[in-house]
C-alpha cells in the first residue's frame, strides 16, 4: 500500500478512509489487532492522528477498542449480522414504501436505469456491488429523511465486513436482481405495500446467504 498523498482534508478523515478500503478489502483481517507504530510509520504520520481514524471507525463498527489493548479489525458474529440486517430491513422497506408514493416520475425512472445496469454488470464482481450499493443509496436518497439515511450508512458499514461471503454465493447475484426487479416494479405501479415488502424480503434472502 503506497504512502497518502493526502486530499486537502483533515488528515485523521483521510487515514481513516485508507484504512476503511484495507478492511473492506481484508488486508486488515476480521478480529486481527491493529499494529498503530507500523502504520504511523507506514503513512509517515504521527500516532495522533491514526488514533483518530481509529476513533472514527469505532463510532462506524469497523473497528473494537478494548482497553489496554489497543484496537481490533471488528469480526462480526452471526448475531451482529441478524441485528444489522434486521434493522436495515425495517429502515429500507420503510424508505421503499415512502419512495413508491413521494417520488417523482422522472426519480423513478432513475431508480430503474440503476437497476438495469446492474443487469448490464453480472459477471463483473465489484462493479456489480459498486452499483448495487448505488441503487440503495439512491432509493434512501429519493425517500429524503437525512436521519435514516445515516443510521443505513453506519450499518452497511458493518455489512460490509461480511460482503464477500454472502452477495456473490452461487446463484445469489441473479436472485438479488430478481428481488430488485420486484421492488422496482413496485415502485412504478407506486404500490408502497408491495415495495415494502420486496425490500423486507430482499434484506431477508441476504440475510441467509450470509450464513
Amino acid at each position: 500500500m503506497s504512502a497518502l498523498p493526502l486530499a486537502p482534508r483533515p488528515l485523521y478523515e483521510a487515514v481513516a478512509e485508507r484504512l476503511r478500503e484495507r478492511i473492506y478489502a481484508r488486508e486488515l483481517a476480521p478480529g486481527s489487532w491493529i499494529d498503530e507504530t507500523r502504520l504511523a510509520e507506514e503513512y509517515g504520520i504521527s500516532r495522533t492522528p491514526l488514533r483518530e481514524a481509529l476513533k472514527v471507525l469505532a463510532s462506524e463498527g469497523l473497528v473494537t477498542m478494548k482497553v489496554r489493548r489497543g484496537a481490533y479489525v471488528t469480526e462480526v458474529n452471526e448475531k451482529d449480522l441478524r441485528d444489522v440486517y434486521h434493522l436495515l430491513a425495517l429502515l429500507e422497506s420503510d424508505a421503499a414504501a415512502a419512495v413508491a408514493t413521494q417520488a417523482t416520475a422522472e426519480e423513478l425512472t432513475e431508480l430503474q436505469a440503476l437497476h438495469q445496469e446492474l443487469v448490464s454488470v453480472v459477471g463483473h464482481r465489484e462493479r456489480f456491488f459498486m452499483l448495487n450499493e448505488q441503487f440503495h443509496l439512491r432509493l434512501l436518497e429519493i425517500a429524503d429523511n437525512r436521519w435514516r439515511l445515516q443510521m443505513v450508512d453506519d450499518l452497511r458499514k458493518v455489512m460490509k465486513l461480511n460482503r464477500h461471503h454472502s452477495l456473490f454465493k452461487r446463484g445469489r447475484v441473479e436472485e438479488s436482481l430478481q428481488e430488485h426487479a420486484a421492488i422496482v416494479q413496485a415502485l412504478l405501479n407506486r404500490d408502497a405495500t408491495a415495495a415494502s415488502a420486496g425490500m423486507r424480503a430482499h434484506f431477508a434472502s441476504g440475510l441467509e446467504a450470509a450464513h
